[in-house]
Formats: structure tokens, sequence, C-alpha cells
């Protein structure tokens, strides 16, 4: 029985450990011994954040092992891209560390401020980190990487009386080629603090954020908040802004009427639909978003800690952040591409 594992020995650690197989079932499974097995699971477990709640999570990550056995295979040592380029590390290490950018964005702002001779690829940059060949960051400094997620079922249950459903959107909502169409939730304090939470709404063609503090979650703070938004934009200018609004069942989202009715006449301001209960994916703009707030505001914190410059920086940091879907442009970019208002 051989006590050297192989590269794809290490994926079928991986993948079984994330099926909940413990390691005496894996060696069994690749033909190893159980403490061979321990000990690999010891060498590529490596801290990372997850990418909902932001809090560190220990993950075996068999790129990570993989590239520590080849580092000790290679007495002359690893023949890095970035060469000697120090202050192109700087800048990586900083914008990951401090901005909290992934290695994508990280990269595409180096290659926007057009100040480093450096470039190298995103899987290169992944791969630099795992081997911690950085001085301060590590792969708890990551988001945690993204897993498929199924389908969910519609699970039918009550809906709110006189609620229009989100079969009933029009159809260029579910298109995204029209800017104004938006998906709206809140982010609450942790459990036992306080009932500050966050009123956000995320747009659906461009994905820009608005990030709104509001004194709990009860609907008449929603509706409150909706209000000051339309006096600071000027009714015309908040109907063609939000044509449609996306939430889902909860409690807060219950007078979908004041919401939709506007403060200055009698015609309505918006129009409101809701989710099907327990489907979250149908507000999946929305639901993305929230985790690069969570990148700021761990799961568990108490909003009513975070001043509302805070809160506007991260509304600020979320819209100007590059978006690998645009091409690396940021929300506001793109939107100047586009020549959008």
């Amino acid at each position: 029985m051989s006590a050297y594992i192989k590269e794809h020995e290490r994926y079928i650690i991986e993948t079984m450990l994330k099926d909940g197989k413990n390691p005496k079932e894996i060696a069994q499974r690749i033909g190893k011994h159980y403490t061979t097995v321990y000990r690999e699971i010891k060498r590529g477990t490596v801290l990372m954040r997850d990418g909902q709640t932001w809090l560190e999570k220990s993950v075996y990550c068999a790129d990570v092992s993989q590239r520590i056995q080849e580092e000790r295979g290679h007495n002359k040592g690893i023949d890095l891209k970035v060469g000697n380029d120090y202050a192109f590390m700087h800048e990586v290490e900083r914008l990951i560390k401090e901005e909290k950018y992934s290695p994508y964005a990280a990269l595409v702002t180096v290659r926007k401020s057009g100040n480093f001779k450096t470039d190298i690829c995103t899987a290169t940059l992944y791969s630099y980190i795992h081997s911690r060949l950085f001085w301060s960051i590590s792969a708890k400094d990551l988001p945690y990487q993204k897993t498929k997620r199924t389908e969910k079922k519609i699970r039918h249950c009550y809906h709110m009386t006189g609620a229009k459903k989100i079969e009933e959107r029009p159809k260029e909502v579910n298109e995204r080629e029209i800017y104004g169409h938006w998906e709206m939730d809140t982010v609450y304090s942790g459990k036992g603090k306080s009932k500050a939470c966050l009123l956000v709404l995320t747009e659906r063609m461009l994905r820009k954020e608005i990030v709104k503090p509001i004194r709990d979650r009860t609907a008449k703070s929603v509706v409150k908040a909706l209000d000051r938004i339309e006096r600071e934009y000027g009714t015309r200018r908040f109907r063609s802004t939000f044509k449609t609004i996306t939430c889902d069942n909860g409690v807060e989202f219950s007078a979908h009427n004041e919401i939709e009715r506007s403060l200055y006449g009698v015609k309505p301001r918006t129009s409101v639909y809701f989710c099907h209960p327990f489907c979250s994916s149908e507000r999946g703009s929305n639901e993305n978003a929230n985790k690069l707030i969570r990148r700021h505001i761990p799961k568990g914190a108490d909003i009513a800690d975070y001043s509302v410059d805070k809160i506007q920086y991260i509304e600020d940091w979320i819209n100007n952040y590059p978006r690998k879907m645009f091409g690396g442009l940021s929300v506001n970019e793109y939107r100047k591409s586009l020549a959008i208002p």
C-alpha cells in the first residue's frame, strides 16, 4: 500500500470531505492507510471566509496540498512570475486585505492603474495565495469559493392579500435589458443585538446598489426609507428609476400598497412584486449584493455600531467594485458607458 498520494486522489479527498465522509472511509476509497489520509488533510487544510457570513472556516483544499507537495519537490524553488516587483505584490495585498477585494477585482484594479509592469492571471494569483507566497494575505482573507446550487422547488403557501406575484411582472424584468427594475431585501443585526438593519435595493440590469439604514425590520421603517428616497429624487425621477421592485414575503414588506403609493398625487410611484416563499434564488442579484455587504459587516454584528458615513462608504464601495460580468468595469463605469443617467 503506497503512502504517496497522487494529485487526482487529493481531489477525491476534497470531494468526499464535502460529502461528510470521515478519513477512514476516504482511506478505504483511495486504498491508503488512514493515518496517511489524516496527514494529507492536515497539510491541505486552510482557513477561508464564507462568502455569505464572512466568517472563517477550515476547509481542505486539494490545490493547496498539491502546491505544497510540488514546492517540496523543487530544490531550486519556484520561478515566480511576479519576480521582484514588490510594489505590485504590496498593492495586491492591500486591495485584498484592506479593501476586501477578491483576487480578480484586485488584479483588474492594478491593471487599470497602469502603475505596474507585472500582469498575472487570476488563477496564478490564487495559486500564490494558497501557497502562502504573500507576506500578509492567505486563503482566510478570500471570499469562500462558490458551490453550485441546485434548483429549489417552489413551496406553495399563503401569500399576502392583494399582493402581486412574481409571475405577474412584465417580461422585460426577466430579460435584464432595461434599467429600473429592482430587488429589495433587509440585512439585519445579529441575535441579541439591536433592531437596526439595512434596507438594500439592487438594480437587476446594472447591479447598482442602494443601502439605507433603518431603525428596525418593520413595514413602517421600510416605507419611511422609500419616502425619503422619493423626496430626494422627486416623484418623476423616482418613477423612472424604480419601475418595479421585487421582494420576499418578509413582514417588513407587507405594506405593499404603502410602498407603491406616491407622496405626491394618486398615481403609484412603483409596482411591487413578491417572490415565492422560501425562494431567495428569485432575488439572486440581491443575495449576491448582500454577500458584498457582509465583507464589511460580518454576520452577527450590530448594525447600530456602523455610522451613516460608513454605510454610505459600503454602498459606494459596491458600486465601484470591478465586476467580471462587465469585463472588469464597476457598476458606475458600466453605467457611464451606457450613458444611463
